[in-house]
């Protein structure tokens, strides 16, 4: 298999090729030599977003491999200086305590800071400086402390894996340290046109073609996972069981939530999800199903413009998969195509690459149960990272309570870039 470099380098130099080919259009080429010239444009782009589909897939399978062996070692190394007689695992390292050693030391105490080592406690007050630079997240000595780094990738693993709206690869990501309004300006001018001039005339300015501006806002709307207990008995275990369990249970809740809101939100004190914000493309005839014919409908509802993109398919929930799956052409030929998971090919339809999201509507009377469009169009404004955070007090003793919070808003820039198709 290539490796990544090999995959951007082929990337570059068929987006080289799609350029010259595109640049190799004149006035007095042909409208067939234009057609040609086109569709061999279209076809290198789709190779493009294929090699690049392999490219982050194959960086995040070296980067998951990675944190593996990373907490492989971890472990082992852990398990040697515990076996040491009579000196602390912890404090038996030559090198110093890290942030994340220190707490879940805090952990195993059940935050009882007088049953720290004095360097354990040390490092709790002085802070995660990774923390510290993200404005949502601070010490605090009086009797919580946020989660080391470690455990945030495992939060944004886990949400990534729950749904596709959170995940950069799919939508538009913009990250900001402040959750102030964000106001942006909108415009659709693919109604006018430029008309004949007659010599000698003067040029209409009555106001008709003026440009038209709207205004959307990305908002910072705030979610919480609700607090998780922590028993004493699983705090007594091994802080790679504790993480792992916590960034598993962590991540699911602030996926569903983020998944949900940025798919079907009303807009309304909260995102405006992309089914919500996509425009009418379709209505198919059925009320609990769809045609071959509908989905193509859908996607020629979508202006050609916005059909180019790295991030244009289709969106829908699994069981609408399974259903179009079965789908037909003419010839007997399925419209849905395996790939090949070997040479990083996912399956596509119509040629086209499709996210399953769960959070969209199964097929029913008036469901919008399919989205095709550019979902680059799509912002989803993320506040910082989640705050992830352990406290104890008398509501948890001997235990722990842990929670997660997050912020973010989410909204398509042109209804017109996603469209959907609703059952009848």
């Amino acid at each position: 298999m290539a490796d990544i470099k090999t995959l951007r380098e082929q990337a570059a130099k068929t987006l080289t090729e799609a350029r010259s080919m595109l640049d190799s259009i004149s006035e007095k080429s042909t409208s067939e030599q234009r057609a040609e010239a086109e569709k061999s444009v279209d076809k290198a782009l789709a190779e493009v977003s294929e090699i690049e589909g392999r490219a982050d897939r194959l960086s995040k399978l070296e980067a998951a491999e990675k944190r593996a062996e990373e907490n492989r070692e971890a472990e082992e190394r852990n398990k040697r200086e515990a076996k040491r007689p009579g000196v602390d695992a912890v404090e038996a390292r030559s090198d110093g305590m890290d942030y994340a050693e220190a707490f879940h030391e805090y952990i195993r105490a059940q935050g009882q800071r007088g049953e720290m080592s004095s360097e354990a406690r040390s490092v709790l007050d002085r802070g995660y400086k990774a923390v510290e630079l993200r404005a949502q997240t601070t010490a605090n000595t009086a009797g919580g402390y946020s989660i080391p780094e470690q455990m945030l990738n495992r939060v944004f693993e886990t949400m990534l894996a729950y749904g596709p709206m959170y995940d950069p690869g799919v939508t538009e990501e913009l990250i900001t340290s402040g959750g102030n309004s964000m106001p942006f300006p909108t415009v659709n001018d693919t109604a006018s046109t430029a008309g004949a001039h007659t010599e000698g005339t003067t040029l209409t300015d009555d106001g008709g073609k003026d440009i038209v501006f709207g205004t959307k806002q990305l908002d910072a709307f705030a979610f919480d996972t609700e607090w998780l207990r922590v028993s004493k008995e699983l705090a007594d275990d091994s802080f790679l069981a504790i993480e792992a369990f916590i960034g598993r249970a962590l991540g699911v809740r602030l996926g569903r939530i983020a998944n949900l809101q940025l798919t079907v939100g009303t807009g309304s004190g909260a995102p405006n999800g992309i089914v919500t914000a996509s425009g009418l493309g379709k209505t198919a005839a059925g009320v609990a199903a769809i045609t071959g014919d509908e989905i193509l409908d859908l996607e020629h509802s979508v202006n050609s413009a916005y059909r180019k993109g790295p991030k244009v398919g289709y969106m829908f929930n699994d069981s609408t998969l399974l259903a179009v799956r079965k789908l037909k052409d003419g010839n007997g030929n399925y419209l849905w195509q395996q790939g090949n998971i070997q040479a990083g090919i996912p399956g596509t339809l119509n040629g086209r690459q499709y996210w399953i999201n769960d959070d969209m509507a199964s097929l029913g009377t008036g469901n919008k149960v399919m989205l095709f469009g550019d979902m680059s169009q799509y912002i989803v404004r993320k506040v910082g990272s989640p705050l992830v955070g352990a406290i104890q007090d008398k509501d948890f003793w001997p235990g722990f309570g842990m929670a997660g919070y997050i912020r973010f808003d989410g909204e398509l820039a042109d209804a017109a870039a996603v469209k959907h198709l609703i059952n009848a």
